[in-house]
């Protein structure tokens, strides 16, 4: 999709993060926002940020919600007229071991971080077939490759649509729709300060400070990290990776995979 200009694009997750700036950017390519969060303030903020004279449109969404996000989907062709691109963003995370993290825990994640893509690809689907072109881009993570300890239930759940966008585009091969997965590395987001820790991790380390940590490890921007998903979506890119250390990772991983996971395991067992 090399022209985004006077495209309509559905971006979940818009509030805070990579979905804010893919907002902002997408915003100066011309292109016309759906955008939907649970967190209405902080998507206000998102819309004051943008000063493009583009039309955007709000929409409180639980992407966990399958019916949310099905009227989320008709609410975007019935204020914007249709829909060209539907970027599946939103996402949570959960530190605990697998051996000790609830069960309610495990569930919340993974309603968001893969049923949240799911309802979205399915819901905007039907819409984007009826458009010229249109393009699916669903947000994994290196952890689908490289999974990282005490975060067991995100990296299953980044797997998940890892899983699914690749069969996804097997089977609109030869389609109009065009489909992208996108796998980051750190992104300086709020995810780590906003995620479930548990007293399993390191009952001596508070929650800021393993969330500082992260912060100091994560090197690319959202807004650098939205760039490079604007890139890749202009050139069709089906795999997207995002910061030098996803391209790193993913490297490791394909040279050496048990070394790979093994050393990751304990450098992140160091770290807690």
């Amino acid at each position: 999709m090399k022209n985004l200009k006077n495209r309509v694009a559905a971006v979940t997750g818009a509030a805070s993060g990579i979905g804010r700036m893919l907002a902002i950017n997408l915003a100066k390519e011309g292109c016309h926002l759906a955008l939907a969060d649970l967190d209405e303030r902080g998507l206000r903020e998102t819309v004051a940020m943008i000063t493009e004279g583009v039309r955007v449109t709000m929409h409180r969404v639980d992407v966990s919600d399958r019916a949310q996000v099905y009227r989320y989907a008709d609410e975007t062709v019935k204020q914007h007229g249709g829909a060209d691109i539907i970027i599946n963003n939103a996402g949570v995370a959960v530190c605990d071991t697998l051996e000790d993290v609830s069960y309610e825990d495990f569930e919340w994640l993974f309603n968001i971080n893969f049923w949240g893509v799911v309802y979205g690809t399915r819901a905007f689907l039907p819409h984007l077939k009826k458009r010229p072109e249109g393009h699916i881009v669903n947000i994994s993570s290196i952890n689908a490759m490289v999974p990282f300890s005490h975060n067991g239930p995100y990296n299953a759940a980044k797997s998940a649509v890892m899983g699914f966008t690749e069969t996804l585009v097997q089977e609109l091969d030869g389609s109009t729709v065009r489909v992208s997965c996108v796998h980051p590395g750190g992104i300086k987001t709020n995810i780590a300060s906003n995620a479930r820790f548990c007293k399993h991790v390191n009952p001596d380390k508070p929650h800021e400070e393993v969330a500082k940590t992260f912060d100091r490890i994560a090197r690319t921007t959202a807004d650098r990290a939205a760039r490079v998903i604007i890139s890749g979506m202009r050139r069709n890119k089906r795999r997207i990776l995002v910061g030098l250390d996803a391209r790193i990772m993913d490297f490791q991983k394909r040279l050496t995979p048990v070394l790979t996971n093994l050393l990751t395991g304990r450098i992140m067992r160091g770290m807690k």
